[in-house]
């Protein structure tokens, strides 16, 4: 097992959209993780994350010049009034679970949501997961809301867990949302 220090997170590129696809595409074909039937096209998964790019952060963990694994930020919903709120997602390769990656990710992720005044983060898990479960608690976050068997995939009924984890004092009025690309000026 590597040392974790040996790990670096960097900021995705568009040029990053294939290996981010290879580690993706087994959570799509294997596990109910996520509910995509269909992996994307490398095309497709270069739009999205251009699309993420445009308002919110994605990185990338790197070891020994090679991505083991990656999270982002979403919009958590469209309307306006959602801004302050957005959704994290992370993906590890195969093997790598238990190394604290995940953990490196996400502080990343958090420490870029503060700086655009996000004041709440949100994880939508697909259960039963109890690892991740597990790991969002671990990472601050608490459940929130629980779907009853509203998805079907993998000739089963899943359920959806949302947990929340409150990043900001929630100022009224709040500060403005700044999105990504102009924390990085």
């Amino acid at each position: 097992m590597k040392n974790i220090e040996e790990i670096t997170i960097r900021p995705v590129t568009e040029a990053d959209a294939e290996k981010l696809l290879s580690i993706y595409a087994p959570y799509v074909t294997d596990t109910f993780v996520t509910y995509e039937y269909t992996v994307p096209t490398v095309e497709e998964f270069r739009e999205r994350i251009r699309n993420t790019l445009q308002a919110y952060p994605y990185f990338a963990a790197v070891e020994n010049g090679r991505i083991i694994g990656y999270a982002y930020a979403s919009a958590f919903h469209p309307r306006r009034a959602y801004l302050w709120s957005a959704e994290a997602t992370v993906y590890l390769e195969r093997g790598v679970r238990g190394r604290g990656v995940g953990r490196l990710l996400y502080e990343r992720l958090e420490e870029t949501l503060k700086q655009q005044n996000v004041q709440n983060v949100n994880a939508c898990i697909a259960y039963p997961n109890p690892q991740s479960i597990a790991f969002h608690e671990k990472m601050g976050y608490r459940a929130v809301g629980k779907f009853t068997d509203c998805a079907y995939k993998l000739e089963q009924w899943l359920g959806m867990i949302w947990m929340e984890k409150m990043l900001g004092a929630h100022e009224n009025p709040p500060k403005e949302f700044i999105p990504y690309p102009e924390i990085l000026k």
